[in-house]
């Protein structure tokens, strides 16, 4: 949140302390009493997801709450330390190795915002928001001026395997496309060795594109279209 000296007026002051009320209260299941790397200064690349609103779902109440490292790291790398997330993430290990895989994010131009993904209050799942188009993924792919691209990892064991993701997907695609109106179209790349996280993807509305030759893996490049988004 950028620096409120004393000549601002007070409507702004309540504006501000709302914003972080609200923020506390649909995170109060986690620690509360750390504070975070990341700075607002680096979000206009994103348009400002710090600021995008909840969005009802079938399942409840769903936001996308930027990550804080103090807050928020235990949370997360305890996701990361179930081996089958570790498979594809590779991010497996001691808290030190998520921190730095956020750190690069949090202490980085904006271009990617970690974030919790929270339903009805409680952080169930690990988002990562990106800019496609500057990212090196567009090194692979015919991208599009402010394409943006999207990670998911959900969390809770028990949430996986019944549908809970296809939801989840089709909510946070709709709140980039929401939210940022020069982006065209949400990209994803999940391994297609992951054959519920592909079909995930295409039971969100999003369209299989091509195959890519990614460093690391290879990938199914999924696209959802703004043009689209009420057809899929």
């Amino acid at each position: 949140m950028p620096h409120t000296d004393s000549s601002t007026s007070s409507s702004t002051d309540d504006t501000i302390d709302m914003r972080l009320r609200q923020e506390e209260d649909i995170t109060r299941l986690i620690d509360l009493g750390s504070t975070g790397r990341e700075g607002d200064s680096r979000a206009d690349l994103l348009d400002h997801i710090v600021e995008w609103r909840p969005t009802n779902t079938p399942l409840g109440t769903f936001q996308l709450v930027p990550v804080r490292i103090g807050r928020d790291l235990r949370l997360i790398a305890q996701w990361m330390n179930d081996p089958s997330v570790a498979a594809f993430w590779e991010l497996d290990g001691p808290d030190e190795t998520t921190a730095s895989h956020l750190g690069d994010q949090l202490d980085g131009d904006g271009r990617s915002v970690p974030c919790l993904g929270v339903l009805d209050g409680a952080p169930m799942s690990y988002w990562e928001v990106y800019r496609a188009d500057l990212d090196p993924l567009a090194r692979y792919y015919p991208a599009r001026p402010h394409d943006t691209g999207i990670h998911l990892l959900i969390g809770r064991v028990g949430d996986r395997g019944r549908g809970l993701g296809t939801t989840l997907l089709r909510a946070a695609a709709d709140l980039v496309l929401e939210h940022r109106p020069s982006c065209t179209r949400v990209v994803a790349e999940p391994d297609l060795r992951n054959t519920p996280s592909v079909a995930a993807f295409l039971g969100a509305g999003f369209r299989f594109s091509a195959e890519v030759e990614l460093p690391g893996k290879r990938a199914a490049l999924m696209l959802r279209d703004r043009a689209l988004r009420h057809v899929l």
